[in-house]
């Protein structure tokens, strides 16, 4: 029983862990500058809720990441985590080129883990990839903590960027 591998935590960054309100008005308007979105995730605040809810579950759990952020943010990410004492874990990005909703890619990372491992929770404040993967069979913590802008939710659906 000592060799079975941890189950696994899986938690979404921004608007669980990290508060990306300070950024979401880089979306409004026609012209949205995601690339100033991504470069300021770097100065998001920790999400209190969010940070203790990933200690505790690290206690039974290995806590795995899985963010809309794509791989071009790895290095900032990283080092966002380290710097606010997040649980190490592995970090799943999407694809710098991908952009598929949300729900669709999430879903897939899950799957892809669930075939392998016990997914015992998924953590996230995106409704519609919590619906889907409720839908799928998955334990559902969906993280209402921050309050997200209309703007942003908007954006993720329709340009799969987050």
């Amino acid at each position: 029983m000592r060799n079975t591998p941890r189950p696994l935590a899986v938690f979404d960054l921004d608007g669980t862990v990290a508060d990306s309100r300070h950024r979401q008005h880089l979306l409004e308007g026609r012209r949205r500058d995601w690339a100033a979105f991504f470069a300021a995730a770097a100065a998001d605040p920790p999400l209190a809720e969010g940070v203790e809810l990933a200690r505790s579950h690290a206690k039974e759990c290995e806590v795995v990441y899985l963010t809309g952020r794509p791989e071009r943010c790895r290095r900032d990410t990283l080092a966002w985590l380290e710097r606010h004492g997040l649980p190490r874990g592995p970090v799943r990005m999407r694809r710098n080129d991908d952009r598929r909703p949300a729900r669709h890619t999430k879903l897939d990372v899950l799957r892809e883990l669930a075939r392998t491992r016990e997914v015992r929770v998924l953590v996230d404040d995106d409704e519609l990839v919590c619906d889907a993967a409720e839908r799928a069979g998955f334990t559902v913590v969906r993280a209402r903590w921050a309050l997200v802008s209309p703007v942003l939710k908007d954006a993720q659906e329709r340009e799969g960027r987050t």
